[in-house]
């Protein structure tokens, strides 16, 4: 029996207006993007100014209480953070802080006949929700666990570990209980207007296309006193895999779209 994909909920904060044939509210996919994102940004509001504070910041999904669920299943956002840092401070109500998470990556430079129908293949993807520091050790350390694995898959188990006494103390991690999302992925070849695909005379002049575009992670270089005698195996590999996966998926999405349309509308 085929598995349900869960959506997140509709609601006024998270429903995609513009260009909504883009719009995703599947779990998986959302969870997909903020996991392969090495960098989230964390929105909230603080007492002291007008303005939100926004802080980059590194976040994973995963589930404490069932550790083996997959990214199709409702997950929390785990992000790390120092102890004494104002968004520490502001989550330590039993209500939690609310706040916005963002991630976003570009695929491909869309290259259009005119300047204004240029723009990226993308992927970004905005949770909804409340956080609050983890005060459970053995949940913190699983956190920790999850959160050092994003960076390196099993870099946990390669380095130095248990963490010390001192090292628990001055970490905190933030539990994000997440209230709702959204996602939009923009894949396939540029677009024009009906009147410039007529003109031959630009079509002529104007070269249209989409440049791919991918992280590459690079060579590893040895640190000044490290002393083992070898690179890890699983990151040899890892790296080789991502690199792999990034180019293929950029290169697949400059020349056709991975999603079925949408109705558009621009409301």
């Amino acid at each position: 029996m085929p598995r349900q994909d869960l959506e997140y909920p509709k609601e006024a904060h998270n429903t995609v207006k513009r260009y909504n044939h883009l719009a995703e509210y599947s779990l998986r996919t959302i969870h997909s993007i903020i996991n392969s994102t090495p960098l989230l940004h964390i929105s909230f509001n603080t007492p002291n100014t007008p303005y939100p504070a926004t802080i980059p910041m590194i976040g994973q999904m995963g589930s404490f209480d069932r550790p083996s669920a997959d990214l199709g299943d409702v997950l929390d956002l785990y992000i790390h953070g120092y102890i004494s840092a104002r968004l520490t401070n502001l989550t330590r109500t039993p209500s939690g802080l609310p706040i916005t998470v963002s991630a976003s990556t570009v695929d491909g430079l869309l290259l259009s006949l005119t300047p204004f129908s240029h723009g990226y293949n993308f992927r970004s993807a905005v949770l909804f929700g409340h956080a609050t520091v983890v005060t459970d050790p053995a949940e913190k350390l699983y956190a920790m666990e999850l959160i050092t694995n994003k960076v390196v898959p099993n870099r946990w188990n390669e380095a130095r570990t248990p963490p010390t006494a001192g090292e628990m103390a001055a970490t905190a991690v933030m539990k994000v209980k997440i209230d709702t999302g959204s996602a939009k992925v923009r894949t396939g070849p540029p677009k024009d207007d009906k009147g410039d695909l007529e003109n031959e005379e630009v079509r002529e002049k104007v070269w249209v296309g989409t440049v791919p575009v991918y992280t590459v992670l690079g060579e590893p270089k040895v640190a000044e006193y490290n002393l083992a005698e070898e690179v890890p195996k699983t990151l040899v590999e890892w790296r080789k895999e991502v690199n792999q996966d990034a180019k293929e998926y950029a290169e697949l999405a400059a020349v056709r779209s991975l999603a079925p349309e949408k109705k558009q509308d621009d409301n």
